[in-house]
Formats: C-alpha cells, structure tokens, sequence
C-alpha cells in the first residue's frame, strides 16, 4: 500500500514536472519526458530484495518484468534505427535530400540590385539594441516582459526585423495571464524605424501562446496536445502577416533517412493571441510567410551535398565541398526570399568555388559557378581598410551592383553602433570600398572597381554608356583622403563624379572644356564615371 502511495505521488510530480520539461524524440517515437523518468522509478521500486545470511539476491517482481522487457525494446529500436540511418549505408540518400541543385544563369533573379535608399544595413544585433532601447523607455513594459529572438521578413513589401514580447519568468506570466502585450519592429534599412506595436486595427494585442511560457501556453507543450505528439515539428518563429497580426510559424518535417534525414513538408501557422491551428503543405504556403525551410535541415543537407559527392568512402576528400560560414536569408528582385551562403573545397576554406541560394519555401536550390571571396575573408578586408579605428564588419549581405555580385556589410564600433559601410567585390575581395554614408561607399567602390576591369570578368557587367559633351560646371571635393570631382553636362538632369585616380586630366579640367565619357547605364542620380577624356586639353598638344 505504502508503495502504491509512493508510486501514484511520484506520478503526479512528475506529471507536473513535465509541464516545464521538453519532448524527448527516437525517430519516429516521441515521448514525454516524464515517462521516460517515471518507468526508471517503477524499476527501482518495484523491485524486490531477498536476504539470506549475508547474501542479498534481487528477485524481481512481476511488475518488474514486463518493464524490463519495456526498457529493452526502447533500446533496440534505438539501436536498430541508429544502424539503419548510418552514413555509411546511406550516404546517396543523404546526399538527395536537398534535391536537384541547378545551375544558375541569371544572377539577378535571386540577388536584388542595389537601391541605394533601400540597402540592409541593420543586423540582427544592432536590431536587438535598438529593441531594447525601445523597449526600456516603457518602464511598466520593460519590468514584465523582454524580446525574443528578431527574425526578418517583408511585412508590406519593406524588410524588418520582428521580435515578440515574452514572458520574463513564472511570477510575470501569472500576472499576466492574458498575455505579453505586442511585439518589436525594427526597419532593415533605416535604424530609426523602430516601433512597438501593441494594437492592430485599433485592437490591441497580447501574446499569449509562445515558447518558453507555462502550463498549457507554452508553445511547444500546446501543439503537442492538439494533435502533433508524434509530429516532427522545428524552427518556431514569429512572424506577421501584412496587416500586422502575429503568427507562430513552425515547420512540419518527416525523417526521411530511417530516423534522420529531417525534411519540411509543410508549416503549421498558430495565432499567437487566439492559439487557432492551421497547416499549409509547401505547395500552398501563405504570400506572408518568408519562411518553411530551416537553416539547419537546409545547412546539413547542403553539407552532406558536398560530403558525399563520392560516396562515404571518400577518404582522400576528393571534390568535397561545404558551406562557407553561417546561412543569410536574402530576398531577390523576384521579392522571394533564400538561404545564401558561399561554397568551399574541403580543406580550402579560405576560398569560394561558388555560392548556393536556396528558396525557403520550396527548397528549390541554384548554384553559381562564381568563385571568390567567402563571407569571413570579405569581413577581414573590409575591417582592414578601417583597422586603425578598430571597426567590426556585420555579416556581408549580397547584392548585385551593375551585375557585379558584390558583399555590403556595415562597420560597427565596440557599442555595437554602425559608424561606417563598406562593400567588397565577391570574385576579388581586394576591390573594397569604404564610406562613411552608404552613398560615399558605393562612389567609392565603384571607383575601385572601375580601375579593376582587368581582375573582373568583362561579360558580367553591365553595358557602358558613351557620352561626349561639354563641362558645364565642376567642383571638387576631398572623401577620405581621395578627391573626387562633381560636374554636369548641359541638358542633363544627373551629376556625375570621378576620382583622380580615373584621369589625371581631372584635377584640370574647366568649365567649358569638351570631355568623353563612359558610365555603367543605371537608374542612379549620381553617376560614377568608369572613363574621362578632356579632349579640350588633347586639342592642344
């Protein structure tokens, strides 16, 4: 009796623990925590003990039994579908798992051009900074809530990083049962936007399902109960539609090798203020949301890619590849978004063979034989061209520059404070410009680049335009250290600008002189020459 007492009281403790505990996953079997924790219990206190002189032997019970034979068919399975799921049996299904990889021709497609009034220049860092910063001119908001962990996305065509008000412990939550009240949201590309959003459509907001709260609130723990015990499920992030309500969007995936081999077939999509449930498979997936694929599954499946490109073994690490460094979700002109990273050969990492985009709704992935710089070896540049400052670039993000694909990045001081920009060349980090607003950088760069013809291919870029006319006006200017020369040509709307380093007929050139030169053909209003003749001065030798 006394053990049956002890046995329904650990049982319930248990039980009550496991509603702060995680979801232990084997594969396909899934189970609570707790159970795991309470048959070990029934094990210790079911077992019998029998004394003969100074001899004990164990005698086991018949409860015992059965949970033995339990035990040992957990560990079996766990055996069996470790062996089953080996690489070493499976290295051709590991390496389909991220599907076919196509060759990529059309670069703009995927990596938006520059706007210059709308370039990335807020990280996931300096979002969570100016978050806080937010955050703590509330002070009743602050004492009883903090950020979760910013995600970007478009939320009416404009990027932003979006963060959801959480609980800060147990004591808050119950005084806040209803709810957190909002969310953060802090523009990519402008550093003063930053807003909380407490009402939608004049109705306020409270977030009351998320992860990391109690009882049945807690994210994980409420799907589990509503029918996804034995579904695989990752990646809980927040994101908003386009009207601004908030959303728990999680990623449903099946183990297609054995027990591994994580793949999404779809999201489940929780209201974060009602706790609605709804799925989507990937082909009928929201315009709102950004994302299905998780940078882990896409990371490991772009790896075992280049891993076992010649079977498991392939001890000699002939034509592996792998990934550069962490994945950057980018968006492209086609407004869809894509995992980014650079590819390396093994054992060369200081080097890209190329780099790989991945859609993160349907997976669809495309590779682009470009070989140059990786992410870490364009930071270390672009900090060279400051070190005396003692700057840190922020994680490059690509664009494309006049079909020039090109990494923009800012630099930050020890604050965590964007001070300056940079962008450096992806074929050739050695062409890196640096300045001190985005527009001072890209001037710069292009200047750098202009005088690099030589180390860029010629048949990426895009086509000059030739103009001959006559100066109209000209001024000069000094941007770090080098002169740069502004004039306009009668007629023309646009100011163009040279260095000297363009033409040493520059610094020399009037009002009135006749000039030739050629320019990239964009939409920019200040245009950067790439060629200066003054034919004036040519005249007269």
């Amino acid at each position: 009796m006394k053990k049956s007492a002890i046995i329904i009281v650990l049982l319930l403790a248990f039980f009550f623990i496991y509603l702060g505990m995680p979801v232990i996953s084997f594969g396909f079997l899934k189970l609570p925590f707790f159970i795991l924790v309470l048959l070990l219990v029934l094990l210790v206190t079911t077992s019998g003990a029998e004394t003969s002189g100074k001899k004990v032997t164990v005698k086991p019970s018949k409860i015992m039994r059965p949970l033995l034979f339990t035990m040992a068919g957990v560990f079996a399975y766990i055996l069996i579908s470790a062996l089953i799921s080996a690489p070493m049996f499976r290295s051709g299904d590991y390496r389909a798992l991220i599907g076919t990889i196509k060759n990529g021709t059309d670069m703009h497609h995927h990596i938006t051009p520059l706007d210059i009034d709308n370039v990335r220049v807020v990280d996931q860092d300096l979002a969570y900074l100016l978050g806080e910063k937010i955050l703590g001119s509330e002070p009743a908001l602050g004492s009883k809530a903090t950020l979760g962990t910013f995600s970007i996305q478009k939320v009416n065509g404009q990027l932003y990083w979006v963060a959801p008000l959480l609980h800060s412990g147990f004591f808050k939550w119950a005084n806040n049962r209803e709810g957190t009240p909002g969310y953060v949201m802090v523009s990519a590309t402008n550093e003063r936007d930053v807003k909380l959003v407490e009402k939608v459509n004049g109705k306020g907001i409270n977030i009351k399902y998320q992860p990391g709260s109690f009882f049945f609130e807690d994210l994980e723990r409420y799907l589990y109960f509503h029918g996804y015990a034995t579904t695989g499920l990752a990646d809980y992030t927040f994101e908003v539609d386009d009207e601004g309500n908030p959303f728990w969007v999680v990623t449903k995936f099946k183990k297609q090798v054995g027990v591994s081999g994580d793949d999404a077939i779809g999201i489940v999509v929780v209201d974060a203020t009602t706790g609605k449930i709804t799925e989507h498979p990937v082909n009928d997936i929201p315009a709102w949301v950004d994302r299905v694929q998780p940078q882990e599954f896409v990371e490991e499946q772009l790896n075992d890619w280049g891993e076992y490109v010649r079977g498991y073994w392939n001890f000699s690490g002939e034509g592996k590849l792998q990934i550069t460094e962490d994945m950057t979700l980018v968006y492209g002109e086609n407004n869809k978004s894509y995992w980014y990273t650079g590819l390396s050969s093994v054992g060369k990492e200081e080097s890209a063979v190329g780099f790989v985009l991945v859609d993160t709704k349907t997976k669809e992935a495309t590779y682009y034989n470009q070989s140059g710089a990786t992410e870490y070896a364009a930071q270390q540049s672009a900090e060279g061209k400051v070190q005396e400052k003692g700057y840190r670039a922020s994680m490059p993000v690509p664009y494309n520059i006049n079909n020039i694909p090109t990494y923009v990045m800012t630099l930050k001081d020890d604050g965590g404070l964007v001070k300056m920009y940079a962008m450096v060349s992806i074929a050739d980090y050695t062409i890196v410009g640096v300045g001190n607003t985005m527009q001072e950088t890209l001037m710069a760069y292009k200047n750098v680049y202009n005088m690099a013809d030589n180390r860029i291919n010629p048949a990426q870029a895009t086509p000059k335009e030739a103009v001959k006319s006559v100066v109209e006006r000209i001024h000069s200017d000094i941007k770090n250290g080098n002169s740069f020369y502004y004039f306009t040509l009668p007629g023309d709307k646009r100011i163009f600008i040279g260095s000297s380093q363009i033409s040493n007929e520059l610094p020399v050139t009037q009002a009135g002189d006749s000039i030739s030169i050629s320019f990239d053909n964009d939409s920019e209003k200040v245009i950067n020459v790439s060629a200066f003749r003054n034919l004036s001065l040519q005249a007269k030798k």
